[in-house]
């Protein structure tokens, strides 16, 4: 089996618990708040793959506050499964091997960018126009 498809596998058990989290709200918000956390704590080691993350964060937080509503279910499990996986102590490589731990998690982020980029660059379009409507306004 290639690696993608390995990553695909061992990220699928992550979407049915995805969907738990697509169903409260709260519980979501305390997921973000650790994945921001454990984030905030690695981020040397996660620089190739922080800005696609806090792309990742960022949609989370604006569904979970009820501002953006665009974004499809499949996508928001999608990205809500990634942030489990990113959050997990244990997935495919555990993160306390040095040097590899945070590689599986930068594959699943990227698998996840790519399976959502449609979503993703009409949340940007979203937020560009919510910034200059703020900028008007001021």
């Amino acid at each position: 089996m290639a690696k993608a498809e390995n990553y695909q596998h061992g990220y699928k058990k992550y979407l049915s618990k995805a969907k738990e989290y697509f169903q409260n709200k709260e519980k979501s918000g305390e997921l973000l708040s650790e994945a921001t956390i454990k984030a905030d704590s690695k981020q040397g080691r996660l620089e190739q793959t922080w800005d696609k993350l806090q792309l990742l964060f960022e949609v989370f937080q604006a569904w979970i506050k009820g501002e953006y509503k665009e974004i499809p279910k499949g996508s928001i499990i999608t990205i809500i499964a990634t942030i489990i996986y990113f959050v997990a102590p244990i997935d495919m490589v555990p993160d306390f091997i040095l040097g590899l731990g945070f590689f599986d998690d930068a594959a699943v982020i990227g698998f996840a960018i790519k399976q959502i980029s449609k979503d993703l660059e009409k949340f940007k379009e979203w937020k560009m126009t919510r910034s200059n409507d703020v900028d008007k306004i001021e």
